[in-house]
């Protein structure tokens, strides 16, 4: 069934917010050539999203309202590759154990192994502030990690959440990145995200990563940790041979989920 003119809408109004997060500026008549569509349909789009609070107009086009980018940054982020998301944490759900204590980042990929770990009885861990709310609503035992209150991801870092993640012996560890490489291994943007999921994953007896297919080949500023330091990549489909050849040489097992396991 061919996408009505609403999904259309909603399509460039989300790719006008990533323009303009990425650019500084999302310009009208290099969006109208992009989207295929006369300039005055930007200009609505716009308009739309100006009334919103999300854009400020500006000559030749509009930017982020900058209280509103780190909201609309982690919204995005949420709202890409949802289906292979699903995908991926359907198998990391197969992989837990009832009785297990498991460890789970504050990444968009692992908020949606958070969806659906009422299925098991565990004990989670957790250093988002999305993942403690939908697990406060869903009977699952869990403890979530304080710090300093890192808005970018919704999660906790800092001196506190290393004290208190010092008491904890989790059983399994799931997180995500922005990329990965196999020079650079696991990577992210901002500082002191790594330093606490590198201190999350250091913590577990086995350590699994959630990527979506998008990630690889992708690279961020900052090195969480090098691909060798886990044990298992969850994705959505097979990465290039020569990704597959790496991983097999540093003793990493590669999982792809299938959509309809």
């Amino acid at each position: 069934m061919p996408p009505n003119s609403d999904q259309l809408s909603l399509e460039r109004h989300q790719r006008i917010l990533e323009r303009a997060i990425t650019h500084g500026i999302a310009r009208t008549r290099d969006l109208a050539s992009e989207f295929g569509v006369h300039e005055i349909t930007v200009r609505r789009d716009m308009d739309a999203l100006v009334e919103q609070g999300l854009l400020e107009r500006v000559y030749g086009g509009a930017r982020i309202v900058k209280e509103a980018s780190e909201e609309i940054a982690y919204n995005l982020r949420a709202a890409r590759q949802v289906t292979e998301k699903d995908c991926i944490a359907r198998a990391a759900l197969g992989i837990i154990q009832d009785g297990e204590t498991i460890a789970i980042d504050s990444s968009t990929t692992a908020l949606a192994l958070v969806k659906i770990l009422g299925a098991k009885r565990v004990h989670a861990i957790v250093t988002g502030l999305d993942a403690a709310n939908l697990l406060a609503l869903s009977g699952v035992t869990f403890t979530l990690m304080g710090g300093t209150y890192h808005s970018p991801a919704r999660s906790f870092v800092g001196s506190v959440f290393s004290a208190g993640l010092k008491r904890f012996n989790p059983d399994r560890v799931f997180f995500s990145s922005k990329g990965f490489t196999t020079q650079h291994g696991f990577t992210d943007a901002h500082l002191h995200e790594v330093e606490a999921k590198e201190q999350l994953i250091a913590s577990a007896a086995q350590k699994i990563a959630l990527l979506d297919h998008s990630k690889f080949g992708t690279r961020a500023s900052h090195t969480i940790l090098e691909q060798s330091g886990v044990d298992t990549i969850i994705t959505d489909r097979d990465p290039a041979a020569e990704i597959r050849s790496s991983l097999k040489k540093a003793g990493v097992h590669l999982m792809v989920a299938k959509e309809n396991a």
